[in-house]
């Protein structure tokens, strides 16, 4: 039985029509920008996917059937203290939660990332709470708890930036005050897993387990530490080599997001350009292949952003851990929790070798995956769902 606390208040998605009119208004009205010859996705986001990605959304994708996806669930809104702040100011929360079946379903706290959304688990969520549904047994059931990230989509409006080092202890009180879950499971990937991370640091007697699908925080490195090895040596180069052409969306939103908050807000082409590209990029996806994911479940992920204004809002996760320092670990800072790991061999940060991720966290679980990049639970659910349910097989709250 879910038992909720009264602050939490029942929610249903709903965006007005004359929103949804004048979306279609500033797509008509799209200026497409010069593109290289023959460019594919090298220069970024690529030309002739946009404009069918752009026409896609004018005629053919339908809102209203993606938003009663997420009110087939369970939804709540509930206004969290942030303990970052000397006021103490409220955080409006979404949350969706989907409860498990037979009579003990275990409490598993999703967190997503950018530029994803609730909407990255949509295709997981049912076989993570009614597992029998798909030939698994209902006493593996989770009651599977989503929230989204403060600034992002209806977890809004967010008056100032938050780290992910705050929203973990928001992620606390929400499972212990208002959901009543003293002890819980975690699973993420993205900015979900740098919060979940500083969830398992801060609060092991609360998080029973973690289950990561991107390599996390990067751990304490100082002159008491294990000199690197080899393999950590070379792995570090490859990362910077990476990066060096893949995150120069990372460099501007966490020093000067507002600016690009002036495009995103005014162009929804421009804004799905920018987030179009990493669902290419991110998975590593060929030059002349588009995203692996159908078109609608991307224009939903976008259109979210877009229809409730948080696209700026959620780069301002980007510089709020540059000032907190919360991408790295300190001395003394450990993930004592069992900690699982779950690492596509094609993401933005490769599968760390072997050595690194245990500097910061008890790893008891770790599975390699053959193909894929960063959106896990979007590209291969199956092997997603399967990896989730074996390593929380072995855990115990």
């Amino acid at each position: 039985m879910l038992r909720l606390a009264p602050a939490a208040q029942a929610f249903t998605a709903a965006i007005p029509d004359a929103d949804l009119a004048a979306l279609q208004q500033r797509l008509a009205l799209t200026r497409w920008p010069a593109e290289p010859a023959e460019a594919a996705w090298q220069y970024g986001s690529n030309g002739d996917y946009m404009r069918r990605f752009v026409a896609r959304w004018q005629d053919g994708f339908d809102w209203r059937l993606w938003e009663a996806q997420l009110n087939r669930f369970r939804q709540y809104r509930v206004a969290l203290k942030r303990h970052d702040l000397s006021g103490g100011d409220l955080q409006p929360v979404h949350v969706l939660i989907e409860p498990g079946s037979g009579d003990a379903p275990r409490p598993l706290l999703m967190t997503h990332g950018w530029p994803g959304s609730v909407f990255e688990f949509i295709d997981v969520i049912d076989r993570l709470a009614h597992p029998e549904r798909f030939g698994g047994r209902a006493e593996d059931a989770f009651t599977v708890i989503c929230p989204s990230l403060p600034g992002y989509g209806f977890s809004m409006p967010l008056a100032r930036p938050i780290g992910p080092r705050a929203i973990a202890r928001l992620w606390r009180d929400l499972m212990v005050e208002v959901l009543g879950h003293p002890r819980f499971f975690v699973q993420a990937g993205d900015w979900g897993s740098i919060v979940s991370s500083w969830l398992g640091a801060d609060f092991p007697d609360h998080v029973a387990a973690l289950h990561l699908n991107m390599v996390p925080l990067r751990p304490p490195l100082t002159r008491d530490s294990p000199p690197l090895t080899t393999a950590e040596k070379e792995w570090v180069l490859r990362v910077k080599k990476l990066q060096a052409t893949e995150a120069g969306y990372h460099a501007i939103q966490s020093t000067k997001p507002s600016t690009l908050g002036f495009a995103m807000t005014d162009s929804p082409a421009g804004m799905a350009a920018w987030i179009v590209e990493k669902l290419h990029g991110f998975p590593r996806a060929p030059a002349d292949h588009d995203p692996p994911f159908a078109m609608d479940h991307i224009i939903a992920n976008v259109a979210l952003y877009w229809l409730t204004g948080s696209m700026v809002t959620a780069t301002w996760l980007y510089r709020a851990a540059a000032e907190t320092g919360d991408l790295a670990m300190k001395p003394g800072d450990f993930v004592r929790p069992p900690c699982g790991f779950l690492l596509p061999p094609w993401d933005l940060v490769p599968p760390a070798p072997p050595g690194w991720l245990e500097r910061g966290y008890n790893v008891v679980h770790r599975t390699n995956l053959e193909r894929g990049g960063h959106f896990v639970a979007m590209e291969q659910p199956e092997a997603f769902v399967a990896d989730v349910q074996s390593f929380f097989a072995k855990q115990s709250l």
